[in-house]
C-alpha cells in the first residue's frame, strides 16, 4: 500500500525513518510501532515507497516494511 493508505489504515499523522546509531540499519516509526526499512533507502534508491505486510520466513513473524515498489522480484500480471 502507499505510504498515505498505510498512515490512514493505522491512524497516524506521519511515519518517521529512523536510523538505529549501532547497527546502522533503519527503521520507520508509526504512532508507537515499527517497521522494517530496505536497505536501498540509505542508499536513496527508494524514489516509489510503498509498505507491505510481510513474514519472516525464519520466525513466521508479521511485520511491516517500507520499500521500493516492485521491489519483490515478482512480475506484475495484472494491475486493476
Amino acid at each position: 500500500m502507499t505510504v498515505e493508505e498505510f498512515k490512514s489504515k493505522m491512524s497516524v499523522n506521519k511515519t518517521e525513518v529512523k536510523q538505529n546509531p549501532h547497527t546502522g540499519k533503519c527503521f520507520f516509526v508509526y504512532g508507537f510501532e515499527t517497521g522494517a526499512v530496505s536497505e536501498k533507502f540509505i542508499h536513496g534508491e527508494i524514489t516509489n515507497p510503498v509498505i507491505s505486510q510481510v513474514c519472516s520466513p525464519d520466525t513466521g513473524d508479521m511485520f511491516y516494511m517500507l520499500h521500493q515498489k516492485g521491489d519483490n522480484g515478482a512480475p506484475t500480471l495484472a494491475t486493476l
